[in-house]
């Protein structure tokens, strides 16, 4: 029943929401089908993203920032960024290490924007080290400021890695419909889509999305999931 179900939902929302077009390249004018949140940097059915390695920092910067914060606020700072220096590893890194307070006030609006600093410089060294390679989840993991959700997200959006990602929304959904408690292990959810959900890559960025998307609808405030009647025939 799980391993159907997870399936179906993922069915599901995609014919509530269509095709999300994740991850936003703030460069690219794109679109957004919900209209909710940014709009700009979207490009759905196209899974040619990153397209180049500029592209491809752009994205693991993005997952750095995003922690703890919304995405609009991370489009803030990557805007601010992007009139500094454009985003490749090196010029990041020359920034940080150059200008230290600009950099600060350029990722403000992400939030925690001390702590993002020594993290962007550490992804940054970390991205110039691999040359180019993709790295495996450990080596990620091992930098410090990468926790598991920002690990699968440069993974499933930077390396396009079948990795997938668990966020707040994943963990109020799903322990709604009853397929596990809202406490449960990060990787213990990781793995029951990951055992039971068929999609490839493509589709394992799209539920990402889907599950975000969802989640703003009817799983922002308490009681989670009083309002959804989309998935409400899924609950266990």
């Amino acid at each position: 029943m799980t391993e159907n179900n997870i399936n179906l939902i993922y069915d599901k929302l995609l014919k509530t929401y269509s095709y999300q077009g994740w991850w936003p390249i703030i460069g690219y004018d794109g679109s957004n089908p919900t209209k909710t949140g940014a709009v700009k940097g979207y490009h759905p059915k196209d899974y040619s993203f990153p397209r180049n390695s500029k592209e491809q920092f752009e994205i693991i910067m993005g997952s750095v920032l995003t922690q703890n914060t919304s995405w609009p606020s991370v489009e803030k700072a990557l805007n601010n960024l992007s009139l500094l220096c454009d985003f490749s590893a090196e010029n990041i890194l020359e920034l940080a290490d150059s200008c230290e307070d600009e950099f600060k006030q350029a990722i403000r609006p992400a939030g925690y924007f001390n702590q993002k600093f020594n993290y962007l410089k550490n992804i940054a060294e970390f991205y110039i080290s691999l040359d180019g390679e993709i790295p495996s989840r450990k080596e990620v993991l091992a930098v410090k400021g990468i926790g598991n959700e920002t690990a699968d997200s440069i993974l499933l959006f930077a390396y396009k890695q079948k990795q997938f990602k668990v966020d707040a929304y994943t963990k109020r959904i799903f322990s709604y419909l009853g397929y596990f408690d809202e406490k449960e292990k990060y990787m213990d959810i990781k793995k029951l889509f990951e055992d039971n959900f068929s999609g490839d890559v493509n589709a394992y960025q799209e539920y990402h999305a889907l599950i975000v998307e969802h989640g703003k609808n009817c799983y922002l405030k308490k009681p989670y999931g009083a309002e959804d009647r989309i998935l409400d025939e899924f609950k266990i």
